[in-house]
């Protein structure tokens, strides 16, 4: 895992508002504003790893995603966030 970019997905969590969420591209570029494109692809991997490991939340349209299947556009918060509308059992 990029040491850099968990430290800036967790720093950046942090200045959130509970149950609020970060793009890729935040996390990119809080790691490297000028050359943000560049480390853009391993933000996935680093987030995929927090989320098996239950240290983050991979989301899709504001809802929990399978963090070994999720495609397209997606986004990161944390797991002490409010649980999604639908999601409680």
């Amino acid at each position: 895992m990029s040491a850099a970019v968990e430290a800036a997905i967790f720093d950046l969590l942090g200045k959130l508002a509970p149950g609020k969420s970060i793009s890729p591209e935040d996390v990119a570029k809080a790691v490297d504003p000028a050359g943000w494109r560049r480390e853009l692809g391993k933000v996935k991997p680093v987030a995929v790893g927090l989320a098996r490991q239950g240290q983050l939340v991979i989301t899709r349209h504001g809802k929990p995603a399978d963090p070994e299947k999720f495609k397209g556009v997606w986004r990161m918060r944390l797991p002490d966030a409010a649980t999604p509308e639908g999601d409680a059992s």
